[in-house]
């Protein structure tokens, strides 16, 4: 089995408790259906630099990210169904799925 990286964009920070909870509560349910395919659960991510060749800096990564997963999966299609299910999709976020390629 390959490892791939989910990176999600958007679908930001509820702002009331009880929205926070349920938040929590439905990436608790998602990665428990997902069961032994998640190798790390991951975090969401802070604030960000962006750090170009000629080594200026600018505020805000150019990607946008918002957190990352690492899960176990057959294949790159097998691992992109999984992520069908994630809870930032339905908060208007998107995620990638990348394969770790093992070096």
């Amino acid at each position: 089995m390959a490892k791939y990286v989910l990176a999600y964009r958007g679908g930001g920070m509820q702002t009331t408790p009880a929205a926070q909870e349920a938040a929590m509560a439905a990436w608790g349910a998602w990665f428990g259906e997902l069961g032994g395919a998640v190798i790390e659960a991951g975090n969401p991510f802070g604030p960000s630099k962006s750090v170009s060749s000629d080594g200026s800096m600018k505020d805000g990564g150019a990607a946008a990210l918002t957190g990352y997963s690492v899960l176990a999966a057959d294949s790159l299609a097998a691992a992109s169904d999984l992520a069908k299910g994630c809870p930032v999709l339905a908060n208007g976020g998107s995620v990638d799925v990348y394969e770790a390629i093992d070096m």
